[in-house]
């Protein structure tokens, strides 16, 4: 690129001085035509040694080289920038799927949290009216006993004065029995009323905790469900590979067909069973073994060849 530049200047000063030159002889000046000749070949020779060393054998396929050196630099740079971009890009994405896996589990935890404190705060109102309800009763109960202790002392008031030749009118017990018995239907009623409030709640808590123990189970269900699923993607990602990095034409496509058939076609699943069934045998048979009751892992490889093929 200096060469060049250099050459350029040259030219352009080469250039004015003919210009200068052709001037000159129209004007017929000698002294400033000889002046401007002398000034050209001056220009013209130190064009001639900025350009020597483009004329060199080689010079051409060193600067093609050279060239060649720099396009592959910038490529590399280039490879190495995008390279480190999408390795941002991933790690930014792998960061937003675990933030997005940890808001999900945080958000499952805040909403558990959530359900036993609502399941708490029922719990207690519950029990609170229980206990509400279980005071009331015991005050009924107190009410019938200062009721009972009342007719007692009325029949032992009314048997001392008698012995002292006292006796009230007939109207006088009419009117205390009367009282009496409303006052018993009255807290045979609040009794009866309570009752049937405290076997209210009583179901009430019954069923909440029903539907506890039935959210816990359904809960240890799905967790054992989930291990069992996760047990069967890694058996089967280690027998036939990983699903998510399996394209459809692959090779072992018909293989993976072939052996998963079972799962999509019940007259396979029979089919498949009654070859099985064909070599069931004891476990202590001397000529063979009983069939695994699962899939049976390939071992780890034993050397570096091996492992170098398996992947």
């Amino acid at each position: 690129r200096a060469v060049a530049v250099a050459a350029l200047e040259r030219v352009a000063r080469v250039t004015a001085l003919c210009r200068a030159l052709r001037c000159s002889e129209d004007e017929g000046d000698e002294p400033g035509w000889a002046r401007a000749r002398e000034e050209a070949e001056a220009a013209l020779q130190e064009l001639r040694e900025v350009v020597r060393p483009l004329r060199e054998p080689g010079y051409g396929e060193a600067l093609r080289r050279k060239a060649e050196r720099a396009r592959k630099r910038r490529l590399r740079l280039q490879r190495r920038k995008h390279e480190a971009r999408a390795a941002k890009e991933e790690e930014a994405a792998r960061a937003a799927e675990q933030e997005a896996k940890i808001d999900q589990w945080r958000g499952k935890g805040i909403q558990e949290v959530e359900e036993k404190n609502r399941e708490r705060e029922l719990k207690a109102a519950a029990d609170s009216v229980l206990s509400e309800v279980r005071k009331k009763q015991a005050d009924t109960k107190r009410m019938m006993d200062v009721l009972r202790g009342l007719e007692k002392l009325r029949k032992l008031r009314k048997e001392a004065a008698a012995r002292k030749g006292v006796c009230p009118p007939p109207s006088a017990d009419e009117a205390f029995e009367n009282q009496v018995e409303s006052l018993k239907t009255l807290l045979k009623t609040r009794t009866e009323l309570y009752e049937a409030e405290e076997r209210a709640l009583r179901v009430m808590l019954e069923g909440e905790q029903e539907e506890e123990r039935k959210r816990e189970m359904e809960k240890k269900q799905k967790k054992e469900r989930e291990k069992l699923l996760q047990q069967k993607l890694e058996m089967d990602s280690k027998l036939f590979g990983d699903p998510a990095e399996f394209p459809l034409g692959h090779l072992l496509q018909p293989f993976r067909d072939y052996y998963l058939q079972a799962e999509h076609s019940v007259a396979a699943l029979i089919q498949i069973r009654h070859e099985w069934d064909r070599y069931l045998v004891p476990a202590d048979h001397p000529e063979g073994s009983c069939i695994p009751p699962g899939w049976v892992l390939p071992s780890l490889p034993t050397n570096d060849t091996w492992a170098t093929a398996v992947r």
